[in-house]
């Protein structure tokens, strides 16, 4: 017991008082364990708060944790995080599934050592292995009693607004029957190296499309990691804002089996939060990763969503388009478009890059090139750029995003 007494500082002799350096040494220590204390209790109420009315859930499953060092598809590893699903399917949430895989099956199978090049190699080894994928989680989902769906999908589905409701309708409809699609980008048509850009982002325009009440990205690593490789790394547990702090913990695969790494997965982020979508990226190669996440211990790093998130329509102008051009602001119309919510007239535009027709989505750039919002133009570049002259809305306020 330590035996404090303000009037004994004096008394450096008597051993049975602390000094003055002691003093400080210790109470250091109690503000230090209170401020940890209190991180903790903030961790889990933040968590608690997220979590506790999840009802549909994406989970993602990345290349890295379905195949083996032989890059073949690993059979137990796929068995175990089929049975983490199954247990949450049977709670009662409703659970989509995106998977990463069918590449990295079909490079086992035809004999690939390295990912292929050239887009025909890509997509017969997408072809290949997304019939074995399939196989395999069909006869591991129905151990449980548990129907599975193939959707595969392509960037032309989501962006175009009518096939966009269409598969929406689908999934929901899916979820309704207690069934788990299992989605996947349909690689074999897909025209553009076989990229959404990548799955991170898929499953992140899948739970911005229903929309989702949380995604999880499970991966090979804990979640994202502050000093990686280093003695003192330690998992980031909750990320409040990603700014460029954020994103430089992030960096590129250099897997030979997948596309993307942490980066994919900030920018996965990124959608979703501002969709009001938390997000959370966890280690898939422990066997309690799901259970430990609704338990609500600390798993994974957690992504707090905005609190003014994006509507429907909004969302997919910001999001599921590859947008058509670029225009260039200065910075009067940037402030009157971010600051004052004001629509773009064509006296605050400098320039205009790219083909664009009236009813494209555009990126919207400041006079330093960078995109701070997109929108739906009524107008061509061509109008844009000449001499005519515009006295209406170039972007109105209700087809315009601020990013």
């Amino acid at each position: 017991m330590i035996n404090i007494s303000l009037s004994s500082y004096s008394n450096a002799s008597d051993e049975r008082y602390l000094n003055a350096p002691q003093v400080h040494y210790y109470s250091n220590l109690i503000f230090y364990f209170l401020d940890k204390f209190n991180v903790i209790c903030y961790q889990h109420i933040v968590r608690s708060d997220l979590l506790k009315n999840v009802s549909r859930v994406v989970v993602k499953f990345g290349t890295g944790i379905l195949t083996d060092e032989n890059r073949q598809l690993d059979s137990n590893r796929v068995g175990q995080l089929v049975a983490q699903v199954s247990e949450l399917h049977s709670s009662g949430k409703e659970i989509l599934i995106v998977t990463s895989g069918a590449v990295g099956a079909g490079m086992g199978i035809l004999g690939f050592k390295k990912r292929p090049v050239q887009l025909s190699e890509l997509q017969a080894c997408a072809a290949v292995g997304q019939s074995r994928l399939m196989t395999i989680y069909t006869e591991l989902f129905s151990k449980h009693g548990i129907n599975v769906a193939q959707v595969l999908l392509t960037h032309d589905d989501v962006e175009h607004h009518d096939r966009h409701l269409n598969v929406r309708n689908t999934l929901v409809t899916l979820l309704n029957h207690r069934v788990v699609p299992i989605i996947n980008e349909n690689d074999v048509v897909s025209t553009t190296e076989l990229k959404f850009g990548d799955n991170d982002r898929l499953s992140a325009l899948v739970a911005t499309l229903l929309p989702a009440d949380l995604l999880i990205i499970l991966t090979s690593v804990d979640g994202l990691i502050e000093n990686y490789g280093k003695p003192d790394e330690r998992v980031i547990p909750i990320v409040n804002k990603i700014d460029s702090n954020t994103e430089k913990l992030a960096g590129g695969t250099v897997s030979h089996l997948s596309v993307g790494g942490m980066k994919t997965k900030i920018e996965a982020a990124k959608i979703v939060v501002r969709s009001g979508i938390p997000m959370i990226i966890a280690s898939g190669k422990k066997k309690d990763t799901l259970a430990n996440i609704f338990a609500l211990k600390e798993e994974g790093t957690l992504f707090v969503p905005n609190e003014k998130k994006l509507k429907g329509r909004k969302r997919w102008i910001a999001f599921f388009h590859h947008p058509k051009g670029t225009i260039f602001l200065d910075n009067g119309a940037k402030i009157a478009l971010r600051e004052k919510g004001k629509s773009l007239l064509k006296p605050g535009i400098i320039r205009c890059e790219g083909q664009f027709s009236a009813g494209d989505v555009i990126m919207i750039c400041d006079i330093d090139g960078t995109e701070f919002a997109r929108g739906i133009t009524r107008y061509s570049a061509e109008q844009i750029c000449s001499n005519e002259k515009i006295t209406n809305e170039v972007v109105h306020r209700n087809d315009l995003v601020i990013l």
